[in-house]
C-alpha cells in the first residue's frame, strides 16, 4: 500500500507565534525544516507525500497540489478524486515516524484520526476518503468525528506523542531539541538554541 500523504504547507510568513524568537525568514526556513521530517517520515511509512500549498512553492522530490481557498476547501476538493486510501497530516510535526504514521495507516476502523492540542486534529487517514470531508480551525477535532459519526463511518482515536506534538509555540521548542532528531531539531541548534532551566521549569533560550 502506498496511500498519499496529503501535507498542507504554508511557505510564506509561517508559525507567527514564534515571531518573538524567530525572523520571518528564520520561520520560513524553520518550517521547511518540519516539512522536511515530516516528508522523511511519511516516505519511510510508505506513503507519498504531496504538498497543498496556497501559494506557488518548488519542490524537486514531491508532487505539490496549488488551491486558491482554504485549507478544509483545498483538501475537500482533492479527496474525491483519490481511489483509495488517504491520509492528511500537518507539516509541523517534527516528532513523527515511520512507527507512528505505520500505525495510523494500518488501523482496521474506516479512519483513524490523530488529535492534537487545544482541540485540533494532527493526522486523519481514510480508507474510502470520497466519504469523508474535512472541517478545519476551531475544536476540528470534535467536528471530525461528528463528520465521521454522520456517514456512519467507523472511527479509531490514536492517542501518539509524536503526532501529537506540532510546532506552535515557542514552548513547544523544548520537545523538539529533547525528543527530535531530524533537520528542525538541527537547524535550531544552529540557530543557537538550548533548553535551559529556571526553577525546576525547561524552557529554550537563544544562545550568543
Amino acid at each position: 500500500m502506498c496511500p498519499p500523504a496529503l501535507i498542507p504547507y504554508k511557505p510564506k510568513n509561517p508559525k507567527t507565534r514564534l515571531s518573538a524568537l524567530l525572523s520571518q525568514e528564520e520561520r520560513e526556513q524553520f518550517a521547511a525544516a518540519m516539512l522536511e521530517d515530516v516528508k522523511a517520515a511519511v516516505k519511510d511509512a510508505m506513503c507519498s507525500p504531496v504538498l497543498v500549498c496556497s501559494e506557488l512553492f518548488d519542490s524537486e522530490d514531491v508532487q505539490v497540489t496549488i488551491a486558491d481557498t482554504d485549507l478544509s476547501g483545498s483538501l475537500n476538493a482533492i479527496l474525491p478524486q483519490n481511489p483509495g486510501p488517504a491520509l492528511i497530516i500537518m507539516a509541523d510535526l517534527p516528532l513523527a515516524d515511520t512507527a507512528s504514521i505505520r500505525r495510523v495507516i494500518s488501523t482496521e476502523k474506516d479512519i483513524a484520526i490523530v488529535p492534537g492540542r487545544g482541540g485540533g486534529t494532527n493526522a486523519i487517514f481514510m480508507k474510502e476518503p470520497h466519504k469523508f470531508h474535512v472541517d478545519y480551525y476551531g475544536a476540528s477535532f470534535l467536528k471530525h468525528m461528528k463528520i465521521a459519526e454522520d456517514a456512519g463511518l467507523s472511527v479509531e482515536v490514536i492517542d501518539s506523542f509524536r503526532l501529537h506534538t506540532d510546532i506552535d509555540e515557542p514552548w513547544d521548542l523544548v520537545e523538539l531539541l529533547i525528543h527530535g532528531t531530524g533537520k528542525s531539531r538541527a537547524y535550531l541548534e544552529d540557530l543557537g538554541f538550548l533548553l535551559s532551566v529556571d526553577k525546576g521549569r525547561v524552557g529554550v533560550r537563544r544562545g550568543q
